[in-house]
């Protein structure tokens, strides 16, 4: 029987992800991709996401990762608030979840740069019940060590527990664990699979 739902924040309650935003200017899928490997697939991206380095720090770290593109490293990095809205289905989501008596955590990699800039992207998460943001702790998903934080500090039953993210790896860390995923691609389709888990979602 699951009783508590643990919700990402990047793509499924605030309405964000790295590819769509580097679309937003105008690059191919070349382009993207090359900015993609310079950043976010760049193994200094979770120092970045712990809060271990300064964003002076951690642009430069991108920059030299590809020197030939730092202005466009340095656009797509300046310009991400911008981009970051809360879905208007997240709170009212939230409530009814809680209402018919489950439990509402969320577990995120969301940033500290974007929590700072986008705090209108985050106002679902006093309806919650509580959850980490990554940048806080210093340890972000898929590593371990999150997943048993998250365990340990609500004294969750794993096989009780359903993880949506829109981000396998991030999955199959929580699986790990023995928590039930959902591969999040949009609200209805989420909702189905949680009613196939037995949630009255």
């Amino acid at each position: 029987m699951i009783t508590t739902i643990i919700f990402d924040i990047g793509n499924v309650l605030a309405g964000f992800t790295w590819k769509e935003h580097y679309e937003s200017f105008g690059y191919d899928e070349q382009m993207v991709e090359r900015i993609a490997k310079a950043t976010v697939k760049n193994p200094d991206w979770n120092e970045f996401d712990r809060g271990a380095m300064s964003e002076e720090e951690i642009v430069q770290a991108f920059v030299k990762a590809d020197p030939e593109i730092e202005e466009d490293i340095w656009k797509v990095l300046q310009n991400v608030s911008t981009m970051i809205k809360r879905l208007d289905y997240a709170i009212p989501w939230i409530q009814e979840l809680k209402s018919k008596g489950y439990r509402v955590l969320y577990l995120s990699n969301f940033s500290n740069k974007a929590e700072t800039d986008c705090a209108h992207a985050l106002d679902f998460i006093p309806y919650t019940d509580g959850g980490i943001l990554s940048y806080r702790e210093k340890v972000v998903k898929p590593m371990p060590e999150i997943y048993q934080m998250l365990i340990d500090r609500y004294d969750l039953v794993p096989e009780e527990c359903v993880f949506m993210d829109d981000t396998v790896v991030n999955l199959t860390g929580a699986e790990k664990f023995g928590i039930h995923t959902i591969h999040f691609r949009d609200r209805e389709q989420a909702i189905e699979e949680l009613r196939r888990l037995g949630v009255d979602a």
